[in-house]
């Protein structure tokens, strides 16, 4: 008989002061500033990142998109180019001459790859740890964070948030994105009337 698989949900970082603390952190490593950035702005995979090669967006400014096909559906979706990733994306470049426009964005040591998804969520995981933060963080940290502050720092509904994962239904979004109790307690005590 197969072993069942575990699965391991992770969290977003939901304190923006951790946000910051990590984007801190991280100021002396554009690859890692540049990969967190990207995934906490965009709500991507990071399998989907880690494919992006370096000529994918080495011309890219402020308000660009590249269209994505999601590696797990299949399904078209874009990474978009804000403010802040721009200037992490320019940074990073600049901080590695030898990276040439076919390399992959986010190379690993074994030549021509690009990191990998288990890395990924071992550098978060060290990110987390090192401000602090308790709970389960991974790869998917990255993308948890995105929709967690769309919705609870910006606002915005669940729909949106599901057609940006390229989810089927705004429930799977608000599973995925772990809706805790306290929240739910706190909805209930909105008055009316």
């Amino acid at each position: 008989m197969e072993e069942q698989k575990r699965h391991i949900t992770v969290e977003p970082v939901r304190d923006l002061k951790a946000i910051k603390t990590i984007s801190k952190l991280l100021a002396d490593k554009p690859r890692d500033l540049l990969l967190w950035t990207m995934g906490i702005n965009n709500g991507l995979r990071a399998s989907d990142l880690l494919r992006v090669k370096v000529s994918d967006v080495e011309n890219l400014k402020p308000g660009d998109t590249l269209p994505i096909t999601e590696s797990k559906t299949g399904k078209s979706n874009i990474l978009v180019i804000n403010n802040v990733t721009h200037k992490a994306l320019v940074k990073y470049l600049q901080s590695v001459p030898s990276l040439s426009s076919g390399d992959y964005l986010f190379k690993s040591r074994k030549k021509g790859k690009a990191l990998g998804s288990q890395a990924v969520g071992v550098l978060v995981k060290g990110w987390c740890a090192a401000v602090n933060l308790k709970g389960n963080y991974g790869a998917h940290t990255l993308r948890k964070t995105w929709g967690y502050h769309q919705r609870a720092t910006h606002g915005v509904g669940f729909e949106i948030i599901c057609k940006r994962y390229n989810h089927s239904s705004p429930a799977i979004t608000m599973r995925y994105l772990g809706i805790q109790d306290k929240e739910v307690h706190g909805v209930l005590m909105n008055e009316i009337g």
